[in-house]
């Protein structure tokens, strides 16, 4: 595809600089999608059992999607096996259930992993389903050089605005920071962490605040890896971004552009990192699912394509559209295919893929783009003089700001300053009811059962010895990401061996 414009007006070029070129402002690539090559549509999916979420992904990828999106349940994100007293009621709700190594080989069957990129939204946990997901590879003849994908990893965030965490700050950072050492040696091509502002946006935070909670939890990050003595311009190139984006178009795309140039200056000038890749900010977005509404669901379908538009002429990496009835439950196959439909009507049809940042020159866009960076800057100063993020987090500081700006945007709403079609206007008496995925409650039982057959055929003296190891390592400092795959090779289970930490560093109590 060859671009149509792909230079802003006269005069601000050298400001800006060009796609491709440090600060990034103008995007990553120089060509970006008018290679042909466009962004990675991923449908984030995963309920119920590895065998009903194993049918989904393979369904999605017949349709077109090109890489996968793991969503797990609450269960799992929280370490704990579906058999487990506090995971009654929730196994399986929200996203796909895994505790053992049967459970991912189930839900990869029959996918190459080494042609399909995998991104799994999970935190606390993280080094734990990565192992398992390499085990799958291995089985699979897949080398871990060849596996690529992201795993969110970003256990900050869950502190500030999502609370799926397990253990304090202190041994989560080390959790993270051993992904960072083991897979810059043995999975080259994996993004070890996603940063993500997509929550804190959905938990009520402004644009500006987005941007700068996200930096600064990543320089968070940055710092506990340089402590480690790892290399920033090694570590640095597998660090990705997840943004979401809302309703405002303009605020959006300028709300990416600032963050690359940000992020940019803050590797170069503050890290001293010399490697280009170690610089860029590659993002994946996820249109907003609070921007969703229950009352006439399918204005949402309009909405996410609003959202998609923007993220693509922001210069994102990887998408993931929302379905229109996720307001009321988990996408069903038809609504999950009419979100992957939009974006690629907006590949192969829109045409705007052919131009290279095409609002780069903008008055507007270029305002909003320096205002949102300024905006920024001054909360990352805050924090930074409250101690960084850790800190900021520890204070209630992050916590506040975002409650605070989504207590403004409700009273706005109540008062008809800020309209939600279909909410606060344009209302109608009648809604047509929209079918709602239902999952069977048999899955707790059908899960419960799994794992402990599971239990039974292993051989549990080397399960406890694993076991016994992985407690020894925990209360040293050396790398524990080989003991957690030894723990799996030998067949403990998720709860097992979260189980053991917890034992060893505690529970983090907000």
């Amino acid at each position: 595809m060859k671009a149509i414009y792909d230079g802003p007006p006269e005069g601000l070029a050298e400001r800006l600089g060009k796609p491709g070129e440090y600060p990034y402002t103008r995007g990553i690539y120089p060509q970006m999608y008018s290679s042909g090559r466009y962004w990675t549509m991923r449908q984030y999916a995963g309920f119920g059992s590895a065998e009903e979420s194993n049918e989904r992904y393979r369904y999605l990828l017949s349709q077109g999607q090109t890489g996968l999106s793991v969503a797990f349940d609450l269960p799992t994100q929280l370490g704990l096996d579906p058999d487990d007293p506090l995971a009654q009621g929730e196994v399986g709700k929200v996203g796909v259930s895994i505790a053992t190594l049967d459970d991912m080989r189930t839900l990869l069957k029959g996918i190459p992993l080494d042609k399909v990129t995998t991104s799994m939204t999970i935190n606390a946990p993280a080094m734990m389903l990565l192992a398992l997901y390499i085990l799958v590879a291995e089985e699979q003849g897949v080398a871990t050089e060849n596996l690529g994908g992201t795993i969110q990893n970003d256990i900050l965030k869950e502190y500030i605005a999502r609370g799926t965490y397990i253990f304090p700050t202190q041994p989560s950072m080390r959790l993270i920071t051993d992904t960072f050492a083991y897979c810059a040696k043995n999975l080259p091509n994996w993004n070890t962490i996603s940063i993500s502002g997509y929550h804190i946006r959905e938990a009520g935070a402004t644009a500006p605040q987005e941007i700068a909670f996200t930096l600064a939890n990543a320089k968070a990050y940055v710092r506990a890896a340089l402590s480690q003595g790892l290399d920033i311009d090694a570590f640095g190139p597998r660090l990705s971004f997840f943004f979401a984006c809302h309703n405002n178009i303009l605020e959006e795309v300028a709300k990416f552009r600032a963050a690359r140039r940000m992020w940019a200056c803050i590797m170069r000038e503050e890290f001293g990192a010399t490697n280009p890749k170690a610089l860029m900010l590659r993002f994946h977005t996820q249109t907003g699912g609070s921007m969703l509404t229950a009352q006439q669901p399918e204005n949402n379908v309009v909405r996410t394509a609003y959202q998609a538009l923007a993220a693509v002429l922001g210069g994102t990496q990887s998408l993931h559209t929302n379905a229109k009835d996720e307001a009321l439950g988990l996408p069903t196959p038809d609504s999950a295919r009419t979100a992957l439909r939009t974006q690629q009507i907006l590949a192969y049809e829109s045409g705007i893929p052919a131009a290279i940042d095409p609002l780069a020159g903008s008055y507007y866009v270029e305002h909003l783009t320096d205002e949102l960076e300024a905006q920024a800057n001054d909360y990352l100063s805050k924090i930074e003089a409250l101690g960084g993020s850790v800190k900021a987090i520890e204070a209630g500081f992050i916590q506040q700001e975002i409650e605070e700006a989504a207590f403004h945007f409700q009273r706005e709403v109540e008062a008809v300053n800020q309209v939600v079609v279909g909410v606060n206007r344009f209302e109608i008496r009648e809604e047509t009811s929209t079918p709602i995925q239902e999952i069977d409650p048999a899955v707790q039982e059908k899960r419960e059962q799994q794992v402990q057959a599971y239990r039974r055929k292993r051989n549990q003296a080397h399960t406890d010895a694993a076991l016994a190891e992985l407690k020894q390592v925990a209360k040293g400092s050396s790398n524990i990401f080989p003991v957690v795959l030894a723990a799996f090779r030998a067949g403990a289970t998720l709860g097992e061996i979260c189980g053991v930490l917890k034992l060893e560093w505690g529970e983090y109590q907000a």
